[in-house]
């Protein structure tokens, strides 16, 4: 019989758990000095979450990590990790541990319950939906052009037009995913380009591209600098709907990375909304790895 255990003691638990996560993030390409800044995020938020040991019949067999908190106004859970030891893979324990962490989660009020995901999801988390993911991929030699596609600084007096529509395009996202309300949305992306960009233009290690063919802007691209060490966010590269099918997709990333690289850092790393699958058709034909993944259910879980 399948038993859940809240540790007291949770030393070894955190250790196999922050080795998983650097092995997870190594395997994405992302640098050590980057990896420990993400677990020090980790850390930062572990303190309130629930760790249960799994047995079976007095044998370990894994560990699930539950927390319930405020989320937008909303009470929401999070199963912060489900592992299962690999002897122990495929006997049903998975399955268990996810269905004891939507319990808990919704026996304290939880509406919803999120997870984030390191691992392809598999028919474990199938039911849940795709909010988003971290892309990232670790550059080599500087990329190739592609086409007649080229770069250049975003003007000052272009950059009115594009914050008013990346703001519209940024709340837009959040509401396809399903995160906030469109009001909620609106407000969340205010505050959040008045964090990023407080001079705007010349914010300092941010970089502002206009992608144009032929002399025509097709899109614009927008950089974070060591976001992390050696790390390179792209917050946005878009091609205008009217030009889209016919590969500037990639070429917009392709001037991302030479910027990457030309700023000194040698990794990119993007977030793709769940709803957008032609970008992450793109980043995964462009060998940009899954760092995470968050998906959400609504609570309770709905009657097979």
């Amino acid at each position: 019989m399948t038993e859940f255990s809240v540790l007291d003691d949770r030393t070894d638990w955190q250790q196999d758990f922050e080795r998983r996560l650097r092995a997870s993030y190594a395997a994405a390409g992302i640098g050590l000095p980057a990896a420990e800044r993400m677990l020090d995020g980790v850390r930062a938020g572990i303190g309130d979450w629930t760790v249960a040991g799994i047995t079976d019949a007095g044998t370990s067999v894994g560990h699930v990590a539950v927390a319930v908190g405020d989320d937008n106004g909303l009470l929401a859970g999070r199963i912060g990790d489900l592992h299962i030891d690999a002897p122990h893979v495929g006997g049903g324990y998975g399955r268990a541990a996810r269905d004891w962490a939507e319990g808990w989660c919704a026996e304290r009020g939880a509406a919803r319950v999120g997870v984030r995901l390191t691992e392809p999801a598999g028919e474990l988390f199938a039911a849940y939906d795709v909010r988003g993911q971290v892309r990232a991929r670790l550059l080599g030699s500087a990329p190739e052009s592609v086409g007649e596609v080229t770069a250049r600084p975003m003007t000052r007096a272009e950059f009115p037009g594009w914050l008013a529509s990346e703001k519209t395009s940024y709340a837009g996202d959040i509401i396809r995913a399903g995160t906030l309300s469109r009001e909620e949305a609106v407000r969340k992306s205010d505050r959040d380009f008045a964090d990023l960009l407080p001079e705007g233009l010349a914010t300092p290690d941010h970089t502002l591209l206009v992608l144009e063919v032929a002399g025509e802007p097709i899109g614009t691209g927008w950089l974070k600098h060591r976001h992390l060490p050696g790390v390179t966010y792209g917050y946005g590269l878009h091609v205008q709907e009217r030009f889209r099918g016919k590969g500037y997709g990639r070429a917009a990333m392709a001037a991302g990375e030479e910027a990457t690289l030309a700023a000194g850092d040698s990794t990119l790393m993007f977030t793709v909304w769940g709803g957008n699958e032609v970008a992450m058709n793109l980043y995964t034909s462009a060998g940009y790895r899954v760092v995470e993944e968050v998906r959400y259910l609504a609570l309770p879980r709905p009657a097979a």
